[in-house]
């Protein structure tokens, strides 16, 4: 391999992981230079109580604090251009987003059209986010969508029903404060799904065209503690150690793929959240199985180094049986942590599928797929996977 095929790129905020890690809020909110601050969040975290601490710190340190929770499960374009909207109009200087994917893409989102202006669609692709946004400080509050590591930004389009991919290191955020201690309030549901989603950041961040020995080892290491604990943590959110490993192996999970992309998984994914609103990480549960074997010729030695990182018994099995194994692994971890059926049982019909490929291919996490689909390859994965 030259050179010139080995340089990579690696990219990543400054981050604090650890117990009561989101109590440094105002430091860096002060070390910024903030004073009045735009804290993003949705319902559901707010309810849980960790908005109200984050805004008692900020206030009790002298700042002014603004709520905009108006989120939804998964973020639309309108709600962004919506905070943007209560940024300026209160002259904000700094975004704090406390909560899960949706929140932090959101207040992506927020600080892209704060330096930027337009409308958020016209962002999406690939480095088109040409001013960095207000200072963010992002506290994630469930373990696997790693939008607070990231340079991705994920935005419902609703005129076209679909996801975009907003990619650019422009949107890293500044500061990532990771406290294993928030997943206490996690429904076990979207513990389940939101940990799925951190397996699947791994698995398409190791076999991705764009992977390299830095992004590797992050990989590797995540799908080894996902698969070893997840399930346990979803039968019980409370339990410290289950909690400590389940956001280590997110926020390594989003260490790699912010910086070797993704794949087929996400890009079908996509199109179909913003079809049927369904959360991101049970889309990618139902899919992943058959992206890995449509996959697996390409690229089979990485597959069994994933089978191995999963912990499983692979030595003196074929490529077929390896193959089945893994794929059994993980469709069996998911059915212990409650996600069952396909995508029949979500309302998907045959008459939907060439529209869902039609959208898919337009995602550019299909870039670094291992194996280039075509429309025809996306639409008979959907169908596999009704």
């Amino acid at each position: 391999m030259s050179i010139q095929q080995e340089l990579r790129k690696f990219v990543a905020p400054e981050c604090i992981f650890g117990k009561n890690s989101r109590l440094l809020v105002t430091q860096y909110a002060l070390n910024y230079g903030g004073t009045r601050t735009l804290l993003v969040s949705d319902p559901g975290v707010c309810n849980a109580g960790w908005c109200q601490e984050i805004q008692d710190l900020l206030e009790q340190a002298g700042m002014e604090v603004v709520l905009f929770d108006s989120i939804s499960a998964n973020p639309r374009d309108m709600e962004v251009m919506a905070g943007a909207h209560v940024y300026t109009d209160h002259h904000c200087d700094l975004i704090v987003a406390v909560g899960g994917g949706s929140v932090l893409d959101c207040a992506k989102g927020i600080g892209i059209i704060v330096s930027n202006g337009g409308s958020i669609i016209e962002y999406a692709g690939v480095d088109q986010v040409p001013i960095p946004m207000p200072p963010l400080i992002c506290i994630p509050t469930t373990g696997g969508t790693s939008a607070d590591v990231s340079q991705f930004a994920i935005i419902n389009d609703i005129s076209e029903n679909v996801k975009i991919a907003i990619i650019s290191k422009t949107v890293v955020p500044d500061v990532a404060l990771i406290d294993p201690t928030t997943l206490q309030t996690m429904p076990p549901y979207l513990a389940a799904c939101t940990g799925i989603d951190a397996l699947v950041h791994a698995i398409e961040a190791y076999v991705s065209n764009a992977s390299s020995p830095i992004t590797d080892v992050h990989a590797l290491h995540a799908i080894q503690l996902i698969t070893s604990s997840l399930a346990h943590f979803v039968n019980d959110v409370a339990q410290t150690a289950h909690q400590y490993t389940v956001m280590l192996a997110s926020f390594q999970a989003g260490l790699a793929f912010s910086n070797a992309s993704l794949g087929s998984v996400h890009a079908m994914a996509h199109s179909l959240g913003g079809f049927l609103d369904l959360p991101h990480g049970e889309c990618n549960a139902i899919l992943v199985p058959h992206v890995i074997s449509y996959n697996f010729a390409t690229v089979p030695e990485k597959c069994i180094r994933i089978g191995d990182a999963m912990g499983l018994s692979l030595e003196g099995l074929s490529q077929e049986e390896s193959r089945k194994k893994i794929i059994s692994s993980i469709e069996s971890l998911q059915v212990a942590c409650g996600i069952k059926g396909g995508l029949s049982a979500r309302g998907v019909t045959l008459d939907d599928i060439p529209r869902l490929a039609e959208k898919a291919m337009l995602d550019p996490c299909n870039a670094t797929n291992p194996r280039p689909p075509t429309r025809g390859d996306l639409e008979t994965l959907y169908r596999e996977a009704l």
